[in-house]
């Protein structure tokens, strides 16, 4: 049942706590004497303080009926009794039962008062010096601290979980700090929508053309195209898009971008013909991969003699004979100090790695091998026959414990202990992270940067691959000749044709490329769920967990969302040996295939070898192995990666039978499903419908609309992002 409810009550006990997202799960007696159980984040709960609790009703297939929390408005005891329990539960550091009953004995109903606001009235006590009663005082308020902070938060329905990141962004002065300004809701670390936090701060009386509203304003603008793929924007869209958000006139964001600038927060710089606005850290990572760049460069090459000799090696082993790019590519990888190498499917891009790793091996080089997810990392493994790692991994991911910030232990003051670095699916690598992997080479490092550059860029902000290529300034081999044994395959024929502008060949007779006309959307989407549920694991034997349904758009009945619930209930249907757990709109079931949304650095996660590690990232697709019998976590396998899901993680899942093209990136799938309904024309695109096609290695069936695909294949319509590498690197100029 999803009855909404308020119930009043007193915190009975803590059944559950973790105390890293406030994930709790507590028994509440309610003012009619009922015992319940309550669940939801409710950081810090302790027994003996009241509750009004709003929420959904649920029943868990072992637990019974509950009632997930969705706002939680808090109460202090003021019983006796009550007082006792609650300071008795832990939630004063330092205060034990003894103490605690001594206080409620000697003050009664001030009890908590005093604690917080007279301490040296608790000297009184037997055993409490004044040193110890300021002790207990402290550690009281910072326990309040915290309540109140979600209390402040949830009066504007803000989730529980985000006191978490802030306390441990602020500190225990995290409520003050938003008090004073709390646009800082809006940075992009906490997420808040800057409509929101404008609401709130101008409800609390700041007045609209405060200078604090206005620098928010405009970095909140910065984070916000961030998100987009720029690195920059220029000045004066900056202040113009500023001006409209906070429907104000231009001088405002003028004045307060000078006095950013003067801080040191914004850094403004010309790029080509733009004054270029950048956020400090985004300004760093491209000017620090300018100048690291330029001395790899500027390094010494190595005139070895061994390539022909490997490569005459290499064609006998193999029985084949490198076209003469890929003997080119091989050359230059003896002598240059950075190579790119980039080629559509067919061109031989992965037998020219294998001759480049076999030459580095011939000259007694020490090589890293990686790529930026997870199966990418193991497909160059596979192919190479040596290890090869995520680029996260590789650096030494990490936190910071003091900051909260993600750091890496690999830079220049703890570099690489290797001769060259070889990163495959270049296209995904996005500014920040290739800005870090440069920091972690030492002067002399070999780099080779594999990919290709009419995929669509990546994700995160940048456009790197496509900025080195075309700076002019980098040794790069284009592989454009389709090998005869890759020329069978329909869809590598059709890739290169969209990529030339030209639609796919929809005939029916290819071995491995179909198309399925169904320009009605609720016939597409039911023909998708078909053949996944039926016609490929009955007719061609490929299971359904083998199978990948990709589309344009999130939206629509031909959208991930609408076809996630779908191929859920068909694929992985209800079963009382399955258990569920939901969270918001998404009902998540054991077994069903999901996908990460957000870096999140501190999942920890264990091999079966039993090696652990941290971090699951952006695109990561798993299965959920498990869901608790308690309903409070669920285990999910990404890759052999085992890694365990509290409900309040939940929120940066989402199903994954069926993903946006943008979110398959550098992924290999058996078989590919492509829905090719209407969507917005700006995803109707080339590069998409490309990216789609190379996404699959058996068998690409795309299901819609004729005139879609074919619209596609002609929109080669591109969104500028804003960068400045390439600018930097041709121009030579530093910072």
């Amino acid at each position: 049942m999803n009855e909404k409810a308020t119930v009043d009550g007193t915190v009975q006990n803590v059944i559950f706590r973790n105390e890293e997202n406030g994930y709790t799960v507590l028994r509440l007696t309610t003012t009619d004497g009922e015992s319940i159980t309550v669940v939801g984040c409710i950081p810090g709960a302790v027994p003996g303080e009241g509750m009004s609790v709003t929420g959904a009703w649920e029943t868990h297939p072992q637990h019974g009926e509950q009632i997930r929390a969705e706002e939680v408005e808090r109460h202090l005891p003021e019983d006796p009794a009550e007082i006792y329990s609650f300071l008795s539960s832990g939630v004063c550091k330092g205060l034990g039962p003894t103490t605690a009953r001594r206080m409620v004995e000697t003050f009664g109903t001030e009890t908590l008062s005093v604690l917080e606001q007279e301490p040296e009235r608790l000297t009184v006590l037997r055993g409490v010096t004044p040193q110890k009663a300021r002790e207990l005082s402290a550690a009281f308020r910072q326990a309040m601290g915290l309540r109140r902070l979600v209390a402040f938060l949830s009066r504007y329905e803000l989730p529980p979980v985000l006191a978490m990141r802030l306390r441990e962004r602020y500190g225990d002065s995290a409520l003050s700090v938003l008090r004073e300004n709390p646009w800082l809701l809006s940075m992009d670390e906490n997420g808040v929508p800057f409509e929101l936090t404008d609401r709130i701060a101008l409800g609390m009386g700041f007045p609209p053309d405060c200078a604090e509203r206005v620098r928010a304003a405009l970095i909140f603008m910065l984070n916000w195209q961030e998100r987009n793929g720029h690195v920059f924007l220029p000045d004066r869209k900056l202040i113009d898009a500023t001006s409209r958000l906070l429907n104000a006139p231009r001088d405002l964001p003028e004045r307060e971008l000078d006095t950013l600038l003067q801080q040191g927060v914004l850094v403004r710089e010309p790029i080509g013909n733009e004054q270029a606005c950048y956020l400090r850290r985004m300004w760093e990572a491209e000017a620090s991969a300018q100048i690291r760049l330029e001395a790899l460069l500027s390094a010494a090459p190595d005139k070895s003699e061994q390539a022909e000799e490997v490569l005459q090696e290499i064609e006998t082993s193999l029985g084949v004979t490198y076209a003469e790019h890929q003997r080119e590519a091989v050359r230059l990888a003896a002598r240059v100090g950075v190579l790119i190498l980039t080629g559509g499917p067919g061109t031989g891009k992965t037998t020219t790695v294998r001759g480049i790793v076999s030459l580095f091996r011939r000259m007694g080089l020490d090589m890293e091998l990686s790529a930026p997810t997870g199966r990418a990392a193991q497909r160059l493994g596979e192919v190479t026959g040596l290890e090869a790692q995520t680029v996260h991994r590789l650096l030494g991911m990490t936190r910071n414990e003091e900051t909260g910030q993600i750091v890496f232990t690999k830079s220049e003051q703890d570099p690489l202990k290797t001769d060259a670095v070889i990163i495959d699916e270049m296209s995904m690598v996005d500014l920040p992270l290739f800005s870090a992997l440069l920091r972690a080479l030492r002067p002399g490092t070999r780099l080779v940067l594999v990919g290709d550059a009419d995929q669509l860029p990546s994700v995160g902000p940048g456009n790197v691959f496509s900025d080195l290529i075309r700076s002019g300034r980098i040794q790069t081999v284009f592989l454009r000749e389709i090998f005869r044994q890759a020329e069978r395959s329909a869809i590598i024929r059709n890739a290169h044709a969209v990529n030339t502008g030209r639609p796919p060949c929809l005939r029916n007779d290819q071995e491995d490329f179909f198309f399925l006309r169904r320009p009605d959307p609720q016939r597409a989407a039911d023909t998708i769920i078909e053949l996944c549920q039926t016609r490929l694991p009955e007719n061609l034997s490929i299971p359904p967990d083998q199978i990948q349904v990709l589309t344009p758009t999130r939206k629509g009945l031909c959208g991930t969302l609408e076809l996630n619930r779908r191929l859920q209930e068909a694929l992985n249907p209800k079963s009382p040996d399955r258990r569920e757990l939901r969270w918001g709109d998404t009902l998540f079931r054991e077994g069903d295939r999901v996908m990460q949304t957000r870096n999140n650095y501190d999942v920890v996660w264990t091999k079966p070898d039993k090696s652990m590690g941290a971090g699951i990232f952006n695109g990561d697709v798993g299965k959920i192995l498990e869901i608790d019998p308690s309903g409070q976590a669920m285990l999910i396998d990404f890759d052999g990666r085992a890694a365990p899901f509290s409900p309040e993680m939940l929120n940066e899942l989402e199903l994954a039978y069926a993903v946006t093209v943008h979110k398959a990136q550098g992924s290999e799938y058996r078989a590919v499903v492509l829905a090719t309904a209407a969507a917005p024309r700006s995803l109707m695109v080339r590069g998409v419908l490309y990216t789609a096609i190379t996404r699959a290695r058996e068998l690409m069936i795309l299901v819609g609309d004729p005139y879609a695909v074919g619209e596609m294949a002609r929109n080669d319509w591109q969104q500028r992002r804003y960068s400045g590498l390439k600018w930097r690197l041709s121009h030579g100029t530093t910072p």
